[in-house]
């Protein structure tokens, strides 16, 4: 793309949570005609292969508290620093007009080179509580979208709610038609996200063998487990007869949702997200050890539009989940009703709200918008 059309200068990694509205913005920012760069490290780097094409990814050093053992976090400072010096050359020779941070700790060296350089910068929160990146340039942003409503925000902090984008082959499944349980094949997608799945593998294959015969009978399962994880879980679906297919990750989520009569899914916000879009009954399972109980948040609101069930880490048992799968599955109508509530609490036109925050900060200081892309 010309080196002349204006830049926008996307941050994030970590997770495919922070990836994911990372890659929907920047769907429609190329669209639009902008340039984008998507800074993060080489970790974030592996979730960005699906980004279009136009996208270019600058990976920048980064480093987090959070992992290693005491040698590694005493280089962290020294990492980071190394990090923010390469993002202030990178900004400086290629000026963006905004930067958008979305969280995760690859996120921070752009964070911070656009704080020192005071380039127009804001951040998009996707959980119901600030990850560690946002809380640290809440206050030295000039906007702040959150995805999950409401989202616990330090004093004085502004927000707008503009939903959590989804990508564009999320968009292509929006409201698709849903076949309600009954005397026939049934799909079944569990999925861990990156953290925390093993719980999932330990509960849902048992919680499948607690199920009634007519149900059980009918089920195919689609199971997202990690790699160590995935021979047990095979064989346990295969000792109860069940047709299942058992991988560390698919790349056909959103087809995978759009044929499935229920999920059993953590509740990062990305999957909520997706859920409520496509629209399907789901029980969520949210990660106990997750920042601030953000996963909890990201859950209440699909749980009280009556899209979801959710139960607590804690109260996860194979005979609660299984309770949970049969009353969903042996009851079409309560399925059916889940499926208008989830596309009721979905917001579908989150990455345009997005998209409109991003320009409105891009051309605030244009005279007349002038240059604006058309």
């Amino acid at each position: 793309m010309p080196q002349d059309r204006p830049l926008i200068v996307i941050a994030a990694g970590g997770t495919g949570g922070h990836m994911f509205p990372a890659q929907a913005l920047s769907e429609a920012l190329i669209a639009r005609g902008w340039r984008v760069k998507l800074s993060t490290d080489a970790r974030g780097a592996r979730y960005a292969t699906e980004f279009p094409a136009g996208v270019e990814v600058e990976q920048i050093a980064s480093a987090t508290f959070a992992r290693g053992g005491a040698g590694a976090k005493a280089l962290v400072p020294f990492r980071l620093a190394g990090g923010v010096v390469s993002a202030l050359l990178a900004l400086r020779r290629d000026r963006p007009r905004v930067v958008v941070g979305f969280g995760g700790y690859p996120a921070f060296p752009a964070m911070a080179a656009a704080t020192i350089l005071k380039l127009p910068r804001m951040f998009h929160e996707q959980n119901g509580v600030l990850g560690r990146v946002n809380r640290a340039f809440a206050t030295r942003v000039d906007a702040v979208a959150c995805g999950t409503w409401p989202t616990d925000l330090p004093e004085g902090v502004e927000a707008v709610h503009t939903g959590n984008p989804v990508r564009a082959s999320v968009l292509e499944r929006e409201a698709a038609p849903y076949i309600p349980p009954g005397d026939h094949p049934m799909s079944l997608v569990v999925i861990g996200g990156s953290q925390g799945a093993r719980v999932l593998s330990d509960v849902v294959p048992d919680a499948v063998g607690l199920l009634p015969e007519t149900l059980r009978g009918n089920l195919r399962v689609a199971h997202q487990a990690r790699g160590e994880d995935g021979a047990r879980v095979e064989l346990r679906y295969r000792e109860l007869g069940v047709n299942a297919e058992v991988a560390p990750f698919f790349d056909d989520i959103p087809r995978r949702f759009s044929e499935a009569q229920l999920i059993v899914s953590r509740s990062g916000a990305s999957s909520v997200a997706d859920i409520s879009v496509i629209g399907r009954p789901s029980i969520l399972v949210p990660f106990a050890a997750a920042t601030g109980d953000h996963q909890r948040a990201n859950a209440r609101g699909l749980e009280e539009a009556g899209g979801a069930l959710v139960i607590p880490e804690s109260e996860l048992s194979p005979q609660r989940l299984a309770d949970g799968m049969g009353a969903i599955l042996a009851d079409p109508k309560a399925a059916q009703r889940m499926v208008r509530n989830a596309l009721g609490a979905g917001i579908p036109d989150a990455t345009e709200r997005l998209l409109n925050m991003v320009e409105t900060l891009a051309w605030k200081d244009m005279p007349n918008s002038e240059g604006q892309n058309e």
